[in-house]
């Protein structure tokens, strides 16, 4: 009998060094962590139960069989994060670079399943050189299969991809149909095609930073969520994300204890608007007010600036926040806030998280690029999101409310259940002076004026739109978290009936 557990011991040791020391010294070297490592980080102390951690490839073209190391190249099972059941895999760089072949997939593919089947999150850690080619088709199948249950598990169960190195060919579409991406600056990239291929067919000289890295998919592509400077940073990060969202589609909103007493008062929001309507702020600074002891952690926080999207809490339940920023483009819709946006939304919604909208905007980006890029395409998806939720709506008018935006950001007409207004609120078509140039096109500069300031007087406050219902109240900017609360404490038991169909075709 000890003679057998001693070789079992053994068995496991050899699966846990991976690839071997050198290769093990060679991730270090790069500023990586070994994917056991990283798991470490990831999952609470002790908890990881491994599954498959024998499992080897069954190739056998170009020398293949000679080189078997348990594993495979990536570990996989479940622990739990703050004590909840989480599901994980870490593709292991130092055993055939990572790379995936028809086992490696079955494994991940068991894990997602069981993800599926236990309702509870899974976290992906990619570190790969793509498919084994040694494998061909067989590799390419394990990919499919793996991308088939992404697509299963959306919008059942949270599923998060942390790139923590090379994520190229086919590795990329696996994280880009889950939930939310995470990126290491400087040691992680992803593309479909790398620099060489760029090279050769378009004659373009790129570095994989360049053309993949997590600069480019958090500012200019928005694949990416967030991204942070280290492996031990970004695992840690990915922790605190995860305490936020719910365990699946039916668990509702997570609660933990606040120390936060929910009908706290702010008077420093009662000048947060300046006396000039064209002069910005911080909308950053009411989400924080108003959330539970200031924790707000903020969703592609580089990429479409002018609005902020991500999760903060409320009597302790995680809540869904999106705000025009007036900081940045004044706070303006265009088609990358809008789809990011809609994405938002859509994620909150499908998981049971309310929503807290705060508004000022004065409408769409005017302009060539935009309407050819496609912005009626891309403002009707943030449109959409919030039309066909179900989830509670809570909307603060700030400031500004202009036009078709007006409509789309959470507006009592598309099925927001609580709106709420500030007196600084100003519900209009467009600008004073833009409507009066209009109506009174030709008039001299004495009449445009004092229409001008009648135009304000009748239109640019909250209460035209409160005469006629579509503001519920319009409350004290202090007292904002107070209203906020007490409004998703009444809207807990929100129930809505939503005609049968086989899905929506929203505006893609």
């Amino acid at each position: 009998m000890k003679d057998m557990l001693d070789q079992l011991e053994i068995r496991r040791e050899t699966a846990r060094k991976g690839g071997g020391e050198a290769r093990i010294v060679a991730q270090h070297k790069r500023g990586k962590l070994t994917a056991r490592e990283r798991l470490d980080l990831l999952l609470d102390s002790g908890s990881f139960e491994e599954f498959d951690m024998f499992v080897q490839h069954r190739c056998t073209d170009f020398g293949m069989e000679k080189t078997k190391i348990p594993g495979d190249g990536v570990v996989t099972g479940w622990g739990t994060v703050n004590g909840r059941t989480v599901f994980v895999y870490a593709k292991d760089f130092t055993v055939f670079g990572g790379s995936l072949s028809e086992t490696h997939a079955q494994k991940i593919m068991k894990i997602q399943d069981m993800a599926l089947k236990m309702r509870a999150p899974i976290v992906g850690l990619i570190d790969s050189g793509g498919a084994r080619i040694q494998e061909g088709v067989a590799s390419l199948g394990g990919f499919a299969e793996v991308f088939k249950r992404n697509v299963q598990a959306s919008g059942v169960i949270p599923q998060i991809s942390v790139i923590m190195g090379p994520c190229a060919g086919g590795d990329v579409y696996s994280p880009a149909m889950t939930d939310f991406i995470v990126m290491v600056r400087d040691t992680s990239y992803m593309f479909v095609t790398g620099p060489d291929v760029v090279k050769t067919v378009t004659n373009e000289t790129v570095t994989a930073e360049e053309l993949g890295g997590a600069k480019v998919h958090t500012t200019k592509s928005s694949i990416a969520d967030a991204a942070f400077d280290n492996d031990v940073e970004a695992l840690l990060q990915v922790r605190r994300l995860i305490d936020f969202l719910p365990a699946n589609n039916e668990a509702g909103s997570p609660q933990i204890p606040s120390f936060d007493v929910p009908d706290r008062v702010d008077m420093s929001l009662d000048t947060l608007i300046p006396d000039n309507a064209n002069k910005p702020y911080d909308i950053k600074e009411l989400i924080l007010k108003t959330v539970d002891e200031g924790d707000f952690f903020e969703i592609q926080e580089a990429f479409a600036r002018n609005i902020v999207t991500g999760f903060g809490r409320i009597e302790g339940r995680t809540v869904g926040f999106l705000a025009n920023q007036p900081m940045v483009l004044a706070g303006v819709l265009d088609s990358d806030a809008s789809r990011k946006g809609a994405r938002f939304v859509r994620f909150c919604n499908a998981f049971e998280i309310p929503i807290v909208t705060f508004v000022d905007v004065p409408g769409f980006l005017p302009g060539t690029a935009q309407e050819y890029g496609g912005l009626i395409k891309h403002g009707a998806k943030l449109l959409f999101a919030y039309s066909q939720c179900t989830v509670p709506l809570v909307t603060v008018i700030t400031r500004k409310a202009y036009g078709g935006a007006y409509d789309v950001m959470a507006s009592k007409h598309i099925g927001a259940d609580v709106n709420y207004a500030w007196p600084t609120a100003q519900i209009a078509v467009m600008g004073a002076k833009g409507a009066v140039e209009i109506i009174f096109r030709g008039g001299d500069a004495e009449t445009i004026a004092a229409q001008t300031k009648a135009y304000e007087d009748r239109f640019m406050s909250p209460f035209v739109a409160a005469e006629r219902g579509y503001i519920d109240e319009v409350i004290m900017p202090h007292s904002t978290r107070r209203r906020v609360a007490r409004a998703l404490a009444m809207l807990r038991t929100k129930h809505v009936e939503q005609p049968w169909r086989k899905h929506d075709n929203i505006p893609l």
